[in-house]
């Protein structure tokens, strides 16, 4: 269902804008296309350092809006923390927004600009020099937001020692079980004698044998609740890249290309070529996935990133970066591949997802939602 509501004016319009994007933004550029008189979604960057070319910054941010189907028109939003005082902040950077919008043929309905201590529009030529009182940003009716800014939700789950211990010691189990039953790498070389399996450990590594229906169960379990060896069995996946990338291929479709995602890895591994369709998705590109699955999917590896020890936590961070990218949460991303590079900096896939967001680069179907 979408939900249209309607600006009466400038002011009105920048204090609906973080109900829009669900936080207040800060330190942020926002830019809104409109189809029509019609927003057709919000898009926010972090605002470009000092001595950053502005007109190929804002170049790079209209090639993202001219990506949303029948896109004809342009709202943008500098939110920042420094004084009008000496003028709009951010004017400089609007100045370019506006410039190349024009290039690209797209109007500009209005380019505001809110400070420490006024707000304004660089396209009101009665806008006072230190801007106008933010009190006229309060809106006569109450706008329902999420609390915080870009960053909020992106802290892991609090975990109980205990129960970080309990995984840590599950994941030792499993890894030897892992080892001994099917030869997967483990804690190191063999000891002498056949170690003993713990038998949680040989029922949750027997999970494997159908690794499409653990990963497809695991969508339907409550993450706060999971039993050490569930966690541990899915954080030891997710530290390896080829059972990793079919939870991400299923996750974010269905269990079916989930087995097809397998099958595709395995004939990889034999020299194969790995089906096009499938690897689009990591790509950002193909079909829309499911947000309400990745969203599962988010908060479940959320949990095992915590509750994983920290030599065995990149696999699951960088699993919440892409699921975080996926979903258009492009400064969550980040943090949470920063995380990974922090224990493991060669991580694959962190890397992958760093370089996205570097490049300022999002999922196609993020430009499709509308």
């Amino acid at each position: 269902m979408t939900t249209i509501v309607k600006a009466a004016d400038a002011a009105h319009f920048l204090s609906l804008l973080p109900a829009m994007l669900g936080f207040t933004p800060v330190r942020s550029l926002v830019l809104v296309p409109f189809r029509g008189s019609r927003s057709i979604g919000a898009l926010r960057l972090d605002l470009p350092r000092d001595g950053t070319d502005l007109d190929a910054f804002a170049a790079t941010c209209l090639g993202m809006v001219c990506r949303v189907p029948r896109a004809d028109a342009l709202a943008a939003a500098v939110f920042s923390d420094e004084s009008c005082m000496s003028g709009l902040p951010g004017s400089a950077l609007l100045a370019s927004i506006g410039r190349a919008a024009d290039a690209c043929g797209l109007r500009i309905t209005d380019a505001l600009s809110i400070g420490s201590d006024g707000w304004g529009s660089t396209l009101d030529a009665d806008c006072p020099r230190g801007g106008r009182p933010l009190e006229a940003l309060a809106l006569p009716v109450p706008v329902t937001t999420a609390p915080g800014d870009q960053t909020t939700g992106s802290v892991l789950p609090p975990v109980h020692q205990k129960q970080a211990e309990a995984v840590a010691s599950a994941l030792r189990a499993v890894r030897t079980a892992a080892r001994e039953l099917g030869g997967a790498e483990g804690e190191g070389p063999p000891r002498r004698g056949r170690p003993r399996i713990h038998p949680e450990a040989l029922a949750a590594v027997g999970r494997l044998d159908d690794v499409v229906a653990c990963f497809e169960q695991s969508l339907d379990t409550d993450p706060a609740a999971l039993a050490p060896f569930e966690a541990a069995l899915l954080v030891w996946c997710l530290s390896r890249p080829a059972l990793r990338d079919v939870a991400i291929v299923q996750w974010a479709a269905d269990a079916r290309r989930g087995i097809r995602a397998l099958d595709a890895q395995r004939r990889w591994e034999e020299g194969a070529d790995y089906p096009s369709d499938l690897a689009m998705t990591m790509w950002g590109d193909g079909p829309q996935p499911d947000p309400a699955r990745l969203t599962r999917a988010l908060e479940l590896t959320r949990r095992l990133a915590a509750l994983a020890p920290p030599a065995a936590r990149p696999g699951a961070l960088a699993t919440c970066a892409w699921l975080s990218w996926a979903l258009g949460r492009s400064t969550h991303a980040d943090l949470y591949a920063r995380m990974a590079a922090e224990l493991d900096p060669d991580h694959g896939l962190t890397q992958i997802v760093l370089a996205f967001v570097a490049a300022g680069h999002l999922p196609d179907w993020a430009f499709r939602a509308g």
